[in-house]
C-alpha cells in the first residue's frame, strides 16, 4: 500500500514496527478482550499521529469476524483521544479489483486511471517479491551454517524493495537479493522437519504479534510454511486469482468433511490447510491466533479429529498482552522434541 500510494504522488507516514510501547498505548485505549490485532492497531495509528499522520486506510470485512468492525471502532476510540483520523475502509474487499482501484482513485484526486493502474502493478508485485524472498528464508534458516544470516538478509533486501519506485528497480533489487540469500553457506542435503503454520492472518505476518514463532521454528530446525502469504491473499480477494490462479490451491476445498462451511476469519482455511500439509507429508502444524478469537477457536476444537485422521500433530498458540517469549520458546521446543521422536519411530519402523 505505501508503494501504490507513494506512486501516485501521496505522502505516506509508517509508523515504526510493532513494539512493547505499540502493545502498551493499545491495551491502554483499547476495549480489554478485543483481540491482539485490535490493540496493537490503535497503538500503531497513536504512533502514526505522532509522526504526522492524519488518515488510515484498512480492509474491512464480513462475517462472525469481529475484524469489519475494527475501521469504525478504532476511529471512534482516537477521535476520544483527541486524535481525530479521516479513514477509507475498503469494504467488502471481495469486491474486486476495480472496485479497490475506484475506491483508491476517489483517496487519491487529480490522477490518470493509468497512474493508478501501474501503481496497483506495482504494489502487487513488490508483495510478491517480498513473499519469494520470506519463502525462501524459510527453506534457508534450519539448513543455514551460520544461524541469523538468512534473516539479516532478508532484512536489508526490505529496505531495497521498499525504495523500488518502478518495475525495473524492483526487479534489479529483488535479483540481487535473492543471489545474496542463494549464496549463504547451508547444507541443501539435511534433513529438516516441515511445519506448517496455519490460523488467523495478523497474527501469521506479524512477526512481534507471533512472537516470532515462524524464526524459533526455523532455528530449531523446522522449513516452516504458513497457509497465508500476502501476495496470494491479494490475488484471491482483489485480483479474483488472476494470477496464477489455475494452479493454486484454494483450502477450504480442503476442509470438509471437518469443517463445511464459512465460521468467519480464516478458521476454515485453517482447517483446509492442516489437512493439506497433512497430505504433503508435513510433520506438524502450529496454529497460531489471537486469544478470543472465535474462527480460531472453532478450528481448535476441529483440530483434535484432523489429527485423528491424518496422524499430524497440532500445537495452538493464543497470543495477548500476557504472552511471553520465553514460555512460547520453551513450548516450542517440547514440540519440535516430540516431532524428532515421533519422526525417528516412524524411520526405525519403516527401516525395520
Amino acid at each position: 500500500m505505501k508503494g501504490l500510494l507513494e506512486y501516485v504522488g501521496l505522502q505516506v507516514v509508517v509508523p515504526p514496527p510493532s513494539s512493547k510501547r505499540t502493545m502498551s498505548l493499545g491495551v491502554q485505549h483499547g476495549p480489554e478482550f478485543a483481540c491482539l490485532p485490535l490493540k496493537l492497531n490503535i497503538g500503531n495509528l497513536i504512533e502514526a499521529r505522532e509522526m504526522g499522520a492524519d488518515t488510515f486506510i484498512m480492509a474491512g470485512g464480513v462475517g462472525p469476524c469481529r475484524f469489519g468492525l475494527y475501521g469504525q471502532l478504532q476511529k471512534d476510540i482516537l477521535a476520544d483521544l483527541g486524535l481525530p483520523y479521516d479513514s477509507l475502509i475498503l469494504e467488502p474487499p471481495d469486491r474486486g479489483l476495480w472496485q479497490f482501484i475506484k475506491r483508491v482513485k476517489k483517496l487519491i484526486g487529480n490522477v490518470s486511471w493509468l497512474r493508478v493502474i501501474q501503481g496497483v502493478r506495482l504494489a502487487y508485485n513488490k508483495a510478491v517479491c517480498v513473499d519469494e524472498l520470506e519463502k525462501l528464508v524459510q527453506y534457508l534458516r534450519p539448513r543455514e551454517v551460520k544461524k541469523g544470516i538468512a534473516d539479516q538478509v532478508f532484512t536489508y533486501s526490505l529496505t531495497t524493495i521498499d525504495k523500488a519506485d518502478n518495475m525495473s528497480n524492483l526487479l534489479e533489487g529483488y535479483g540481487l537479493a535473492r543471489q545474496k540469500l542463494l549464496h549463504i553457506p547451508h547444507d541443501e542435503h539435511k534433513q529438516v522437519l516441515k511445519v506448517g503454520l496455519v490460523g488467523e492472518i495478523f497474527t501469521l505476518l506479524e512477526p512481534y504479534a507471533s512472537l516470532e514463532i515462524e524464526k524459533k521454528l526455523g532455528y530449531l530446525g523446522a522449513h516452516v510454511t504458513r497457509s497465508i502469504y500476502l501476495s496470494d491473499w491479494i490475488n484471491e480477494h482483489l485480483f479474483k486469482s488472476l494470477f496464477n490462479g489455475k494452479g493454486k490451491k484454494d483450502y477450504k476445498d480442503y476442509a470438509p468433511p471437518f469443517l463445511n462451511h464459512f465460521v468467519g476469519g480464516h478458521g476454515q482455511e485453517s482447517i483446509g490447510a492442516g489437512v493439506a500439509f497433512a497430505k504433503e507429508g508435513y510433520h506438524g502444524l502450529v496454529q497460531i491466533a489471537p486469544l478470543t478469537c472465535m474462527p480460531e477457536i472453532v478450528a481448535h476444537t476441529i483440530f483434535p479429529r484432523v489429527t485423528e485422521s491424518t496422524g499430524i500433530p497440532v500445537m495452538t498458540v493464543y497470543v495477548d498482552e500476557q504472552s511471553g517469549q520465553a514460555g512460547i520458546s520453551t513450548r516450542l521446543e517440547a514440540y519440535m522434541d516430540l516431532l524428532t521422536q515421533k519422526n525417528s519411530r516412524v524411520e526405525r519402523k519403516s527401516y525395520h
